[in-house]
This record gives C-alpha cells, sequence and structure tokens, in this order.
C-alpha cells in the first residue's frame, strides 16, 4: 500500500476508534499506538464475524453498519443478545479468557468493523492500566444491557416488546409531549432487536398507529404522548 493511501487508512481507523466510548478522550498517540494493531474488516449483509467458541483473537468496534450477537440454542432457535452499531465495541469479554468467542456475530446489515488484536492489545493494559478501567465501565455497560434483555424476555408478545422498545427511546415516559426520533438502524435490525420478523414489525407499528400512539414517516417516528403508550403497556401486562 502506497504510504499515502497508509496513512489515510491509519488516520481513518484513529477517527473511528476515538468516537467508540471506549477510547474516547484518549490522547491522539495512545490512538495512534492501538492503531497500528487494529485491522478493517468489510462484511455483507448476513456475514459472520465469528461463531460460538471460534477463537478470540481480539475484540471488535463497529465502524459502520450494524452487528447482530446472538446464541442459538439446541432446537436451532437464535436468541438475539445485542445489536451493536457505529461506535459500539463488543466481545471486551474475551481479552480476560482463553476461551473462544461466546456467541455468534453477524452483519445484520453491510457493515464495517475494525478488529483490535487481542495479545497486542493485553500488553497495552500492562502498560496502561488506566485501560482496564475503561475496559471495566463498557462491560458494565454490556452487563446492564443483558439484564435489560432478560426484562424484555418477559413481554411475552411483540406488541409489549415494540411498546417497551419504544419507551426506552422516550426521555420522560410520564410526559405528554410528542417525541421523535430517527431509526439509526433498518427495520430488519429493529425486529431482531424486538425479538421478530421485519413483516410483522410493520404490522405492530400499524397496529399502535391505530391506537393513535405513534406516528410512522419513513424512519422517523413520533410518539404522541409517552405516557400513552407506558398506560397501554402496564395494561397489557395486567399492572
Amino acid at each position: 500500500m502506497p504510504p499515502g493511501a497508509r496513512s489515510l487508512k491509519t488516520a481513518g481507523i484513529v477517527s473511528a476508534l476515538g468516537r467508540c466510548p471506549l477510547f474516547r478522550g484518549l490522547p491522539g498517540d495512545v490512538l495512534q499506538d492501538i492503531a497500528t494493531f487494529t485491522a478493517i474488516k468489510s462484511l455483507e449483509r448476513g456475514d459472520y464475524l465469528f461463531r460460538e467458541n471460534d477463537p478470540a483473537t481480539g475484540f471488535f468496534v463497529v465502524q459502520l453498519g450494524a452487528i447482530n450477537v446472538h446464541r442459538v440454542n439446541t432446537l436451532g432457535k437464535g436468541q438475539v443478545i445485542h445489536i451493536f452499531r457505529s461506535g459500539e465495541s463488543f466481545a471486551e469479554g474475551t481479552l480476560a479468557t482463553d476461551h473462544g468467542y461466546p456467541a455468534d456475530a453477524v452483519a445484520a446489515e453491510p457493515s464495517q468493523v475494525l478488529h483490535v488484536a487481542k495479545a497486542d492489545f493485553v500488553a497495552m493494559v500492562y502498560r496502561q492500566p488506566h485501560l482496564a478501567i475503561r475496559m471495566l465501565a463498557t462491560m458494565s455497560k454490556h452487563l446492564r444491557d443483558l439484564v435489560g434483555q432478560i426484562d424484555d424476555l418477559q413481554l411475552k408478545s411483540v406488541e409489549t416488546r415494540l411498546t417497551n422498545w419504544l419507551l426506552t427511546r422516550c426521555p420522560d415516559t410520564r410526559g405528554d409531549d410528542p417525541h421523535t426520533f430517527t431509526l439509526s438502524a433498518s427495520k430488519n435490525v429493529v425486529a431482531a432487536e424486538v425479538g421478530t420478523v421485519a413483516a410483522t414489525l410493520s404490522r405492530t407499528f400499524a397496529k399502535l398507529h391505530d391506537k393513535d400512539l405513534l406516528t410512522v414517516r419513513g424512519k422517523e417516528i413520533t410518539v404522541h404522548a409517552p405516557a400513552a403508550p407506558a398506560a397501554h403497556l402496564r395494561a397489557q401486562l395486567g399492572d
């Protein structure tokens, strides 16, 4: 690779690392060091990044797209653990063990990820222990996400899960002021998060629209009054 192209590639990696909460605020020279053992990997939708029990060679940062991390049970049914989007890191827990990856990771849409090499990063952590604190903070967030996932699994219907998903994106679930946000991923990705398929997701959005709880315009969603779907969710759960 010509020096100019290599320099641009490194600059792109440094920029992407700097946007990740795990690395945000680190000095430029530290990000440059990490970039020396970070590789870019492009994936088409449906391409696997790794499969459960594959040897763990490092962790990842999503640069573009979305990565679906899931487990498949003995009956062949998959359960989404989390959808990781641009700027998010995952699989950091493998740095502390000799075990392989604990789940499957597949591109939910065309994606580009950064692979941070395990051995090199662990060596850097020994030299700069403050990175370990950052790792703990990131893994703590992943744990909170998993706890939220367990809560979601208790919501039996797609409608209850989608209503709950919408409420987590509203800053005030007791308010009556409309809240508008834009989907940051395709409906296929959102459907995977909710635990359904895109066609069912669209029908469920339509049901909530018919109940005058929200309006959908392309990727823009307006929750008319968050307090209403919150009451609707409580009624569905029998609270």
